[in-house]
């Protein structure tokens, strides 16, 4: 007999946890299209030289390629005609540029589909994981004022999850690398080698990322590296802050003044989108490694947890599709790791168990009860409650204590007494009460407790008096 067990980097949920995974995928859907952002949904397999155009490296090593079992007997050289997708903005690259003429541009999709990669088996890592993206994408050229509408959204749906404080963090590539050339690095390669490595300060430290640059490689002179390090120390939370951070930043190269009127644009807009100001900061070391990236870059944090790292991040880049189509594609979009966000608050204690999605469960006392039961639970479904029928009679003990373990929270019954009164009794699990209501109200009485309990923290809702 071959043992059960969950293939490795696979987070596989019992049904209360999947209802609480569910209702965060929800709830950031939810949110993109209030933005006006479309659905798209890709393939999961995609054709390897598509797929492979832009990867290579550490990339390409952590692919899935698919076969089929035909294919493999076949047997043939090179790689799968197949490969399941490792990220959505490859997917979403073939996608525009396949269907670049049917689309309407500025095009904002949103995408929020499972992503494989080969990841090496350890705590907190996933092959197979869910990735949320917004996009907005232009034909020819995107104004820049897309990039301030990217950290509203951020905002919007961290604090519709209600998961803790947060900071979006956001620098600018054009900055840095105006920067960069004032101090005599303007070389490409090298240029985007020391981006990398400022980077990568917050999970290195100052003193190994220095020493990295001074050595052999980068071979930087040690006031260079300093400077560059005081640089990435800015840091500025809120509109007038950031501001007068950027002021002080004294005059730079065309390519920085750039990118810091880019940045001053955004902050403006950020005030007139009303987001907080204890929800954005200025952060001169944000880099994002990837050379991808050609204008603002956004990293967002939980503050009270910042050991989870980055739990949305993304940017502005020049040119989306330039592997499948002559057009210019320029884009601004970030992207909600969200299996591996919902893990690690699940193992912070800042998310919980949900409670079932099912309302109710009508109980059964008899066999001669039945249709009584089921016409009852239509009815409650009818009024927008979601309902389970006990089939099969039992013990009015074991009736509880399985909706218990369910997390139902209601339990209706209907005995002899209810049925000569024209009432039912329902059992409150949360609330550990009981109360007895007339048919005919009931399903007004448990909508109302329903929307209370969602409404109240901790579900202290005083049982409404509901009159016919």
């Amino acid at each position: 007999m071959i043992k059960p067990r969950t293939p490795p980097g696979v987070l596989e949920l019992l049904p209360r946890d999947q209802i609480a995974f569910q209702r965060m995928l929800d709830t950031i859907r939810r949110t993109f299209e209030r933005f006006g952002f479309l659905p798209v949904e890709t393939p999961v397999m995609e054709l390897s030289e598509v797929l492979l155009t832009k990867s290579g490296g550490e990339t390409e090593r952590q692919v899935y390629f698919v076969q089929s079992t035909g294919s493999l007997e076949k047997g043939g050289e090179g790689l799968p005609e197949m490969a399941l997708r490792f990220d959505l903005t490859v997917p979403l690259a073939r996608y525009v540029a396949e269907h670049e003429h049917d689309l309407a541009f500025p095009f904002r999709r949103y995408q929020m589909q499972r992503v494989y990669r080969g990841e090496r088996a350890q705590r907190g890592r996933f092959r197979e994981f869910y990735q949320c993206d917004i996009d907005v994408i232009g034909k020819d050229a995107l104004s820049t004022r897309h990039d301030a509408e990217i950290p509203a959204v951020i905002a919007s749906v961290f604090e519709s999850l209600a998961i803790g404080e947060f900071t979006i963090q956001f620098n600018h590539r054009k900055l840095l690398r105006g920067f960069f050339e004032g101090q005599g690095i303007a070389e490409g390669d090298r240029q985007a080698s020391v981006l990398r490595e400022i980077d990568k300060l917050d999970k290195r430290g100052e003193p190994a990322v220095r020493a990295t640059l001074i050595g052999e490689g980068f071979d930087l002179a040690p006031e260079v590296a300093d400077t560059l390090l005081a640089f990435s120390r800015v840091r500025a939370t809120g509109h007038d802050a950031a501001q007068a951070a950027l002021d002080a930043l004294g005059a730079g190269t065309a390519m920085f003044e750039e990118g810091r009127d880019e940045l001053r644009e955004v902050l403006r807009q950020l005030r007139a989108l009303g987001v907080a100001d204890n929800r954005f900061a200025l952060n001169l070391s944000i880099a994002r490694g990837l050379d991808y990236y050609t204008g603002i870059v956004y990293e967002t944090t939980l503050n009270a947890n910042p050991e989870i790292g980055s739990i949305c991040s993304g940017g502005r880049y020049e040119n989306l599709a330039s592997h499948y189509t002559k057009s210019k594609l320029p884009g601004v979009g970030i992207s909600i790791g969200l299996t591996r966000l919902f893990w690690q608050l699940r193992e912070a204690g800042l998310v919980a168990t949900a409670d079932s999605s099912v309302d109710a469960l009508v109980s059964l006392m008899d066999d001669s009860g039945l249709e009584a039961a089921l016409s009852l639970s239509q009815k409650l479904r009818a009024a927008g409650l979601n309902v389970e029928t006990q089939l099969e009679p039992r013990k009015l003990a074991k009736q509880m204590q399985y909706a218990d373990r369910a997390g139902i929270r209601f339990v209706v019954i209907r005995g002899e007494d209810e049925v000569a009164r024209g009432t039912v009794a329902v059992k409150d699990l949360r609330r550990g009460e009981q109360f007895e209501v007339a048919e005919a109200d009931l399903a007004r009485t448990l909508l109302v407790e329903r929307e209370q309990w969602r409404a109240l923290p901790r579900g202290e809702s005083a049982r409404p008096e509901v009159k016919a």
